[in-house]
């Protein structure tokens, strides 16, 4: 069985349990999250999960129908990774002394297109987007460093063609 990396966005309102009831459909399935962030969506009053699976082609439209069965869930929608647009945020918080002693460290950060976001006598913060490899990649050079807290965020992403979310909530308002 193959599995395909596959981005699931489910819009849904903003109420208190739906979480643990879409956590329970891939639970029931043994499958594990990659990767999940929400947020408020171009909509307003309206939400958007991020989920990212590792899953069998035939699975994921059946997860997904199972996740717009919720009664919260407004559309679910999945997308391969050549479908979507997607990044990652990384935070590295590192000992200070590092930055001033070691000139290489200065190099890496500029080489990787990452911004020191704060400097205090004893940490600098460094703060860097892109793809889980590259945050991966700079978390490994910085460690030698006296890297003291890394910290990832789950895959954020928009889809490359439409998806057509505001017309089915336009159709509810007509209604």
């Amino acid at each position: 069985m193959e599995l395909k990396t596959y981005t699931i966005s489910v819009y849904s309102e903003n109420n208190i349990g739906l979480l643990n009831r879409i956590s329970a459909i891939f639970l029931k399935r043994h499958i594990n999250l990659e990767s999940f962030s929400t947020s408020e969506s171009e909509i307003p009053n309206v939400f958007r999960f991020v989920i990212v699976v590792n899953i069998a082609p035939e699975k994921v439209h059946k997860v997904v129908q199972q996740i717009e069965k919720q009664i919260d869930v407004i559309k679910a929608y999945y997308h391969t990774d050549e479908e979507t647009i997607f990044q990652e945020n990384a935070l590295y918080k590192v000992k200070s002394s590092s930055l001033f002693e070691e000139r290489q460290i200065q190099n890496i950060i500029k080489e990787s297109h990452a911004t020191i976001v704060t400097v205090s006598p004893e940490f600098f913060v460094i703060e860097k987007t892109g793809f889980r490899e590259e945050t991966e990649q700079l978390r490994k050079d910085l460690a030698p460093y006296g890297l003291l807290q890394f910290v990832r965020s789950g895959r954020i992403s928009v889809t490359k063609a439409k998806m057509g979310i505001s017309e089915i909530l336009n159709t509810f308002k007509k209604q």
